[in-house]
């Protein structure tokens, strides 16, 4: 009895060892290893061996669900094929050196929770592909080169619950699709070249912890419905251009206390007003 236990074991390890994942898959992962100079890689892959052995690839049931490259000297650009990774619920890519555009493939990853290309060189308009991510929480693309508008289709990501694209080049407004992101906790736009106002619908924004628009070329008035984000911990909307009067609570909150810069390029805080403390004061 112990024999045939023992055979079976190793039968089933056998089967987990080798068990494939599919060609086409396969072949994503390899054209990714050959446009980012695998073979420089920190953490190479054998390939010769089974792809769930391969450094950062995680695989279940025959698929690929996580990919994580972070700090491995990726360096080249991403695949158009690394949207046949269509089981994949989490794709990192941290600190490495690709470049070129994000893919509009990048859509087929329907399963995808996380998506984190930041700290890369990656340039071009973001695709509007993103919006159908429609599992996705997590999209971090900060510290890149990404020029174009924001997608308006990210707007319909009602899962979405971080959305972090500082430190790019990215110009237009705020879509307003984007003040109906009931779940999204933190909203990371700073250093960009975003233009327009706020709109007073940011109030919608209901689990919003953390907004942060510093440094673009926002302009009009700060809106007092602000103060409505009961949820709200940290804010930074600094070195704008907003302009008009600002409730004590609101300059409190802001981590520069309002500091704008005018037409003339001279910084200076808005007024607070002594009579408009609150969200609701500005209704009246």
């Amino acid at each position: 009895m112990k024999t045939i236990f023992t055979y079976f074991a190793l039968l089933f390890l056998s089967v987990s060892m080798f068990a494939e994942i599919s060609s086409k898959e396969k072949n994503a992962l390899l054209k990714l290893y050959k446009s980012t100079n695998g073979s420089k890689w920190i953490n190479t892959w054998n390939l010769k061996s089974s792809p769930s052995t391969w450094y950062g690839v995680e695989v279940k049931n025959d698929k690929v669900v996580s990919l994580k490259l972070m700090n491995n000297n990726l360096v080249g650009q991403l695949p158009s094929e690394i949207g046949d990774l269509t089981s994949l619920e989490e794709l990192n890519l941290f600190r490495n050196d690709i470049s070129g555009v994000l893919p509009t493939t990048i859509g087929n990853l329907k399963s995808l929770t996380k998506l984190n290309v930041s700290f890369n060189k990656l340039s071009g308009s973001l695709p509007n592909t993103i919006g159908s991510l429609t599992k996705i929480k997590s999209i971090e693309l900060h510290m890149n080169r990404f020029t174009g508008q924001l997608p308006e289709s990210i707007g319909s990501l009602s899962s979405l619950e971080v959305l972090s694209l500082f430190n790019n080049e990215i110009e237009g407004e705020i879509p307003v699709s984007y003040y109906q992101l009931k779940s999204l906790k933190e909203l990371l736009l700073s250093s960009n070249k975003l233009t327009g106002s706020l709109s007073s619908e940011v109030s919608n924004l209901s689990s919003l912890e953390n907004l942060s628009l510093f440094e673009n070329k926002m302009e009009g008035t700060v809106p007092f419905d602000l103060e409505k984000l009961k949820n709200l911990k940290e804010m930074n909307i600094s070195y704008n251009m907003f302009n008009g009067f600002v409730s004590k609570n609101l300059a409190k909150l802001d981590t520069l206390n309002m500091t704008m810069i005018n037409e003339q390029g001279v910084a200076s805080t808005l007024k607070v007003s002594i009579d408009k403390n609150s969200a609701y004061a500005a209704d009246e």
